[in-house]
């Protein structure tokens, strides 16, 4: 018995760092202090975002291929990650899905318009492929349940940032490391004294109600007649 205990609170222990909560202890936890969501947001926000300039400022593989230290629409993305973590549109999934869709979709506008070479060279149509690059992100998140607002940003950068133009193909998978080590210092920071994520690939369905029995749903005014005393003859 004792052995069972000990796993299952070494098992909860591992599982809460993926947003993982018992029933009981979700109900039996006190409300956080007033205090807590400014701390953890401006300590996630900093790591996030530091650790990702660490990774592509620093490494000498990511400066050789051109790759800037930080794509800006990250930025953003530390808003929702670490100020609003309860809200759909920051869950795992629309992180990571629609930076990459809107990525994608950036990646492949700036080829069907041949701009190719920003940095050196204007082109008249670049807005246009802007425009329709995020548009079409936007339908695909929607249509994929990835909404992430600050991925819109990603749509656009292919087609007016020179560095990110430059990457091409290449920028699919700067995206998609930024986005798992934007969430993986989510749930490091988020479930000390919080919960993160809310759900990982569809919010949890509530609880069916339970039917209402008939009397119980009866109105006061069909409640039983009170008894009242008889009268005798003589009164």
């Amino acid at each position: 018995m004792h052995a069972q205990l000990s796993a299952k609170r070494h098992i909860s222990w591992v599982t809460r760092w993926i947003g993982f909560r018992h029933d009981t202890e979700t109900q039996q936890s006190n409300p956080p202090k007033i205090y807590v969501p400014y701390l953890w947001a401006f300590v996630g926000s900093f790591s996030g975002l530091a650790v990702l300039q660490a990774i592509f400022g620093q490494s000498a593989y990511f400066i050789e291929r051109g790759v800037p230290p930080l794509v800006a629409s990250y930025g953003a993305s530390a808003v929702l990650c670490f100020a609003a973590i309860e809200v759909p549109l920051a869950q795992p999934r629309a992180v990571i899905g629609g930076h990459f869709i809107s990525a994608l979709s950036g990646v492949i506008f700036a080829r069907i318009f041949s701009i190719n070479n920003l940095a050196e060279h204007e082109y008249r149509l670049a807005w246009l492929a802007a425009s329709l690059s995020t548009a079409t992100a936007i339908v695909v998140m929607m249509f994929t349940k990835t909404l992430h607002p600050p991925a819109g940003a990603t749509a656009l950068l292919p087609m007016l940032e020179p560095t990110i133009n430059g990457l091409s193909w290449y920028f699919l998978p700067v995206v998609l490391l930024s986005s798992v080590v934007m969430v993986a210092v989510a749930l490091l920071t988020n479930n000390i004294q919080r919960r993160y994520p809310v759900f990982w690939w569809s919010p949890r369905k509530p609880a069916p109600k339970l039917p209402v029995s008939q009397e119980t749903a009866k109105p006061h005014s069909q409640a039983l007649p009170v008894d009242r005393p008889t009268q005798g003859p003589g009164s």
